[in-house]
């Protein structure tokens, strides 16, 4: 498993790769922690769970220029602090620089708790270049 992007992101904040395949698949383990809760009931800040989405699209592209232009996503089910989402994105469509990489999070029950469609770029050069 060779990590091409993303090399310096926090993975206690944004999950931890397990897989990252043929730059066309990876999987994203996020361990919830009391940082992410909105409340005192330990609801996870959505925000968390879509950068856990987020950059399970980024390695399924793996590329060292690879960039978010846009998504579309679904929030299914809530997520607690002390839950496990499980990440698995695909690159599903290739058009020249543009991937379309489609990411579905589950819980430890194997319940849908996120999906989306993330349309990422490969720049010719660093986004802040």
């Amino acid at each position: 498993m060779e990590i091409k992007t993303h090399k310096k992101i926090n993975q206690n904040l944004c999950g931890k790769p397990l897989a990252v395949e043929d730059d066309n698949f990876a999987t994203v383990l996020l361990e919830t922690i009391e940082e992410m809760s909105a409340d005192e009931k330990g609801l996870v800040h959505g925000g968390f769970i879509f950068g856990a989405a987020d950059y399970c699209s980024m390695l399924a592209v793996n590329h060292p220029n690879v960039v978010l232009g846009k998504a579309e996503v679904k929030f299914l089910k809530p997520t607690k602090v002390g839950e496990k989402i499980l990440f698995e994105g695909i690159v599903k469509e290739k058009e020249g620089k543009k991937r379309f990489v489609e990411v579905i999070g589950k819980n430890h029950k194997d319940e849908i708790v996120f999906s989306g469609v993330f349309v990422c770029y490969i720049l010719e050069k660093h986004v802040l270049d």
